[in-house]
């Protein structure tokens, strides 16, 4: 079976592949799990942040953005001496700071799923990568989310970040076209 190399032989990255990377997400809970994943991700590989995903659903309160939005000092020291998360300041009071934002874009948009996928007319981008060199880091797509983001008051969402999400949740698929995933998760 062809997938895509980047995830290689790792049990924890093809099962991620072969379930989830690329699936249309329409779920604001999930968009915004993969936000304060990603973000924690700058900087580090995606399998560091995998194997410690369990363990940001449970500190994150299973990534109720509610909830996030509503940490104080006090729950901040607490995720800074958790060692099953990234322990950096900067990027936990930015999950923080992007949850209230992401609860204002709900505001506006009725939801962020809703959101997110308005830049692509609602509709997912297919590309179609030969090879995995081919596949670029980010986009001019990425580019306009990521400064919108920034316009809004999010944080630690550059392009790279957001190009990552756009895969991620499937509003860009990014799977080669030699991947059996590349055609299914339309």
């Amino acid at each position: 079976m062809n997938r895509c190399d980047w995830c290689g032989d790792n049990e924890l990255y093809v099962k991620y592949h072969d379930e989830e990377w690329g699936v249309p997400v329409h779920d604001d809970r999930k968009h915004f799990e993969f936000l304060v994943l990603e973000s924690a991700q700058a900087g580090l590989n995606w399998l560091t942040i995998l194997k410690k995903r369990e363990n940001y659903r449970k500190a994150y309160d299973g990534f109720d953005y509610m909830k996030v939005a509503q940490y104080d000092e006090n729950k901040i020291e607490e995720l800074m001496q958790d060692k099953g998360i990234i322990r950096n300041r900067l990027k936990i009071n930015a999950s923080i700071n992007n949850a209230k934002c992401f609860i204002e874009i709900q505001k506006e948009f009725g939801s962020f799923d809703n959101y997110i996928w308005g830049f692509t007319g609602n509709k997912p981008l297919v590309n179609h990568w030969q090879d995995i060199s081919q596949v670029p880091a980010s986009s001019s797509l990425s580019d306009k989310v990521s400064l919108d983001l920034k316009k809004r008051g999010f944080k630690f969402l550059g392009t790279i970040i957001v190009y990552s999400h756009l895969q991620a949740t499937g509003v860009i698929n990014d799977h080669i076209t030699t991947c059996f995933r590349h055609g299914s998760v339309l």
